[in-house]
C-alpha cells in the first residue's frame, strides 16, 4: 500500500466548515459504537456495522444520515480496531495498561472508501458528494503521482485536519519495490542523544534537537495563549488565533523530525547491504524524567519505523538486537 497526500486548496470557509461537520459526525459514530460495546456484552464487529444504519435512521440524529454510508462503516471499523487491540493486549497479558477503548474528544479525520467523492480526470480536483455537500477543492500536490494510478487502485480517501489546513490522503493498492545496488557494506548503528547515531565505521550523524531549537519561541507563544484564556467563558477570537499559532509551531517540529528520520533512514538503507541496530524500548526509556524530553526529541522510534520500511522495499537485511551490553548500559 502507498499513501499519497495532497492539500485541499481554494475552498470557501463554508466548505471547510462542512468538512468539519463530516469529521465530527464520524467521531460521533465512532464514540456511539464504543458506547454500544460497553453496554452490550458479546458485541461483534458485525453488530457495530448494523449500528451505523440504526444511527442513520434515527430521528434524533438526522445529521448522521448526511455522512456517506461507507464513511460511517469506516468510523465503526476504527472503533472495532481499538476494541480488538484491547482484547489482544488482555490475551497477551502485557504489563501495565491494556488500552481500554476511550471516547474521542478531538478527532481530526474522516475516511471514505469507494464512494462519497469524485476525482477529476486530470487529478487536480476532488469533489465530495455526500450529504454535507462540501463541494470541490483543488489538490495541491504532485499530480503526476496520482495520474499514474487508476481509480480502481485508490481504495480509501481520508480527509485530515491539521493546524495549517486540510489534507487529503489517498490509500493506493500497489506494491512498492525499489532496486538496491549491492554495496558490499555491513554496518551496525548505536543510537544516542549526544549524536543521533554512530555506525561501525565511526561515521556520526548529528542530533538536530529540533524541539530544543524551537523551545524559546514555543514557550513565548504558549505564555501568550495562557494569558488570553478565560476560564468559564467563551474564548475570544484572539485566543483561537494564538491557539493556531502554537499548533503550527508544534506541527513544524513534528514535520522536521519526520523529514530527518526519512532522509537518514533512506541514506542508511541505500549505502549498506546489512544493518544491525538496537531494538530500544522507547516507551520505557521516556519514563526517565531527566531525559524524557531529549529522548522524545531524538525520535528514535520514528527513525527505526522508517528504516524498517525502507529496508523492506529495498530488500536489504536489517537485524534488531537487544540493547544489552551496548552504550545504553
Amino acid at each position: 500500500m502507498l499513501v499519497v497526500e495532497a492539500k485541499l486548496k481554494n475552498g470557501t470557509p463554508e466548505q471547510y466548515h462542512r468538512l468539519d461537520e463530516a469529521i465530527r459526525t464520524s467521531q460521533f459514530v465512532r464514540n456511539s459504537c464504543v458506547r454500544y460495546w460497553m453496554d452490550n456484552k458479546g458485541t461483534t464487529r458485525n453488530d457495530l456495522q448494523k449500528l451505523c444504519a440504526v444511527l442513520a435512521n434515527n430521528k434524533e440524529t438526522p445529521w448522521v444520515n448526511k455522512l456517506n454510508s461507507q464513511a460511517r462503516q469506516s468510523a465503526a471499523d476504527r472503533a472495532w480496531q481499538s476494541i480488538n487491540r484491547f482484547y489482544q493486549n488482555c490475551h497477551a497479558k502485557i504489563l501495565g495498561k491494556k488500552g481500554f477503548p476511550r471516547f474521542k474528544k478531538h478527532s481530526r479525520s474522516v475516511e471514505y472508501k469507494l464512494t462519497g467523492y469524485k476525482l477529476s480526470d486530470d487529478r487536480r480536483k476532488i469533489k465530495f458528494t455526500d450529504g454535507f455537500k462540501a463541494g470541490e477543492f483543488d489538490l495541491w500536490c504532485n499530480q503526476k503521482t496520482l495520474v499514474y494510478y487508476s481509480e480502481q487502485q485508490i481504495k480509501r480517501v481520508r480527509v485530515v485536519r491539521r493546524a495549517d489546513g486540510y489534507y487529503c490522503q489517498f490509500l493506493i493498492d500497489v506494491e512498492r519495490q525499489e532496486y538496491h545496488k549491492p554495496t558490499g557494506q555491513i554496518t551496525g548503528i548505536d543510537l544516542g542523544l549526544k549524536e543521533f547515531y554512530t555506525d561501525a565505521q565511526g561515521n556520526i550523524v548529528e542530533n538536530p534537537r529540533y524541539l530544543r531549537k524551537s523551545e524559546k519561541r514555543l514557550k513565548k507563544a504558549q505564555r501568550r495563549l495562557s494569558k488570553k484564556f478565560r476560564q468559564g467563558k467563551k474564548q475570544s477570537k484572539n485566543y483561537h488565533k494564538q491557539r493556531v499559532k502554537v499548533a503550527k509551531l508544534n506541527l513544524k517540529v513534528s514535520r522536521q523530525r519526520k523529514d530527518k528520520a526519512i532522509k537518514d533512514a533512506l541514506a542508511l538503507v541505500q549505502s549498506n547491504d546489512l544493518v544491525v541496530y538496537e531494538a530500544l524500548k522507547v516507551r520505557n526509556l521516556v519514563k526517565n524524567r531527566q531525559l524524557s524530553k531529549s529522548i522524545s526529541d531524538a525520535s528514535w522510534y520514528q527513525f527505526t519505523e522508517w528504516f524498517e520500511f525502507f529496508a523492506k522495499i529495498y530488500r536489504i537485511v536489517c537485524v534488531a538486537v537487544p540493547p544489552h551490553f551496548t552504550s545504553q548500559d
